[in-house]
């Protein structure tokens, strides 16, 4: 546990710098959309609280967006992707149950929000992103903020990550008509996995745990998210 705060704080130096110097609008619109967007839905989980309220969310959308980025929706990022809503983002990295060790794989990188969220909260955040622009992006961004616990791989995340596996959290950011079997496989026992699954417009959002006996799956609601690409996904 020891070695988990040590790698944390290091990732978040940089950052703390940072956010000392940004316009204080920023912190109070974190603020705001903290306590009415995740507090007042229901959203309790301290970790996932501390950490929606210290990253800067704007940083992660376009120069045009920033004064729409604590908005309560998702916003467009270029290559036909977007960053989730905020409430969305909370509501399925809470599902996870994450105390601060673990080694947490992520689906689809995009902005790269959601990975700064799971890295202010875990050990160690293993994301693969498809698409290479947003790939870039997300890696230069992550490289400016000091989050040296994330670690980024270009590919085809329907695969997975099989020489990091097994992970003890897995969350996919898009959306499937199954859960990729190289997902289930690389998922840690006592692990847990969160993903929309369904048609090409509308999912539900599942939960799985893997356990001695076998899979449990929970169904968290519905949910929308672009559509996961690759060899265990949707075709491009």
């Amino acid at each position: 546990m020891s070695g988990s705060i040590c790698l944390t704080e290091a990732g978040l130096a940089g950052m703390k710098g940072f956010m000392n110097d940004e316009p204080k609008k920023f912190a109070r619109w974190r603020k705001d959309m903290v306590d009415r967007q995740l507090i007042a839905r229901g959203v309790a989980d301290p970790l996932v609280i501390q950490a929606m309220n210290e990253v800067p969310r704007h940083l992660f959308v376009s120069e045009a967006l920033v004064d729409s980025a604590y908005g309560d929706f998702p916003l467009p990022i270029g290559e036909g992707q977007t960053i989730s809503q905020p409430y969305i983002i909370a509501e399925m990295t809470q599902s996870l149950d994450l105390k601060g060790s673990e080694r947490v794989l992520e689906i689809g990188t995009g902005s790269g929000y959601q990975a700064a969220i799971l890295a202010k909260m875990v050990y160690r955040v293993y994301t693969i992103e498809r698409n290479h622009p947003l790939f870039l992006q997300a890696r230069t961004l992550f490289d400016r903020l000091r989050f040296h616990n994330i670690v980024t791989r270009y590919s085809d995340g329907t695969q997975g990550w099989k020489e990091e596996s097994p992970f003890d959290a897995i969350m996919v950011t898009a959306g499937g008509n199954q859960i990729p079997s190289p997902l289930v496989d690389q998922l840690a026992l006592g692990g847990r996995l969160v993903m929309p699954v369904g048609g090409h417009f509308s999912q539900d959002l599942v939960k799985l745990t893997k356990t001695e006996t076998g899979i449990q799956k929970e169904s968290l609601g519905g949910c929308r998210f672009v559509k996961l690409i690759g060899q265990h996904g949707w075709n491009e």
